[in-house]
């Protein structure tokens, strides 16, 4: 089964137009929609991601223990 991919936009009322394909006419067709990424919605900033994310991995030990333990364990 061959695949067509192409860019189009999204009509006011939701049309979607496909470039003149003629051996589509007729057929069945599956349809996957995948927003384009580009848009100022979609880019984050540096300081976006980390507002978003900040606290999200905290340590309740402190980070030395940690390596402590890891190298405790590697070298036994």
């Amino acid at each position: 089964m061959k695949a067509y991919k192409f860019n189009t936009k999204v009509s006011q009322n939701g049309i979607i137009k496909i470039p003149n394909k003629q051996t589509l006419a007729g057929k069945n067709v599956e349809v996957i929609i995948v927003p384009k990424a580009g848009s100022k919605k979609d880019n984050f900033s540096a300081e976006d991601f980390i507002e978003k994310w900040a606290g999200f991995l905290s340590l309740e030990k402190d980070e030395e223990d940690y390596k402590y333990q890891y190298l405790s364990k590697k070298y036994k």
